[in-house]
């Protein structure tokens, strides 16, 4: 059942254009993809903002310690903050044409980024604007894609079209690469497991790859379908790995002991899920990017009952990267529509 969507709110670009509306959230379900006819639904609110630099695709959104949301703008070389409780946008400018892909932040809230026409990483101080650049040590290395925290003092990333998976010493700037053997695998999501071991998809080539941290010796799992694509990753309180398959229309797992599953998104082929995340009560969150408008859907990964799928108000165009915030229990994501999302998850016992 669909509930009354508010009305529409025009603001400054202090208090920007807000989109709200409410998604239905079934409860009961046999399995990933199917939503059950008939179920009682809850409410859950999406909002979005639209971003005040226009056609700048803001994506890869990344919550601070102090709680404001960081996002790069990749078309337009910058860096940008946003306070979910002022509702203001500050930008901070990058060096022409950095083409920023990803941005994180660290608890001194140093904010690195990924600047992946320049072969770089790069960090911005907020208090001052200064922008240190950490070059790539191997010139065949020219596009740093994903960058993820390791807990460890250690950031792992992708270099999608290089064909390379890195990790940049974050307190010596030495940086460690680790050439994938499959040829044109095109690295892509990467996520660190809580034993510190980075797990990646491998985009072109329908894999699943690991990193022994000590070793460096990189490991690659074959999806049951050659003609996979998965896109993002992540990993549940069991160990298990799920992706998302773009190109099957797929939500798959890995299980820790090495079996595959994998359940067609509500869409079918053709609904092209790309960005995915993951709560600490298991439920999946992805959005199938194939539909105009692209559509949220929530799974619970215990049970296998898709919870929900709802459009996204602003279109969507291509939502490619989301971030799951436990302290605001919401999921951020950015927006080809020119907008950074937010999706707040039900407390338990809500649903």
């Amino acid at each position: 059942m669909r509930c009354a969507m508010n009305d529409v709110m025009k603001r400054s670009f202090r208090l920007p254009l807000k989109l709200c509306f409410w998604i239905a959230v079934g409860l009961a379900g046999a399995g990933p993809g199917v939503v059950p006819a008939g179920a009682q639904t809850p409410e859950v609110t999406v909002e979005e903002w639209i971003v005040p630099w226009p056609e700048s695709r803001p994506r890869d959104p990344y919550v601070a310690p102090d709680g404001r949301v960081w996002f790069v703008g990749q078309r337009s070389d910058y860096a940008a903050v946003f306070d979910p409780a002022s509702e203001e946008f500050r930008r901070y400018d990058l060096p022409a044409g950095a083409g920023p892909h990803n941005l994180i932040v660290a608890d001194d809230g140093m904010v690195w980024y990924a600047g992946n026409r320049q072969a770089n990483i790069g960090i911005l101080d907020p208090a001052t604007g200064d922008i240190e650049l950490i070059p790539m040590p191997d010139d065949r290395v020219r596009d740093p894609h994903t960058l993820v925290f390791d807990g460890a003092g250690h950031i792992w990333f992708t270099a999608q079209n290089s064909n390379f998976v890195g990790r940049l010493d974050m307190a010596t700037r030495a940086i460690d690469l680790i050439e994938v053997p499959t040829p044109n695998a095109r690295p892509y999501g990467i996520v660190v497991a809580q034993d510190g071991r980075p797990w990646f998809v491998e985009f072109a080539a329908g894999k699943i790859g690991t990193i022994d941290p000590e070793s460096l010796r990189l490991e690659e799992f074959v999806l049951p379908e050659l003609e996979g694509r998965p896109r993002r990753i992540a990993i549940d309180s069991s160990g298990d790995i799920w992706y998302v398959d773009f190109s099957l229309g797929e939500l798959g797992r890995m299980t820790a002991s090495g079996v595959f599953d994998a359940w067609s998104v509500p869409s079918g082929a053709a609904g092209r899920p790309y960005a995915l995340g993951i709560d600490e009560r298991d439920r999946l969150y992805y959005v199938e990017t194939g539909p105009q408008p692209n559509r949220f859907v929530i799974v619970d990964g215990t049970t296998g009952a898709t919870i929900s799928s709802t459009p996204i108000r602003s279109g969507g165009g291509s939502v490619r990267h989301m971030m799951y915030d436990e302290r605001q229990r919401a999921i951020w994501f950015g927006t080809d529509a020119n907008t950074i999302a937010r999706v707040r998850v039900p407390a338990e016992g809500d649903d």
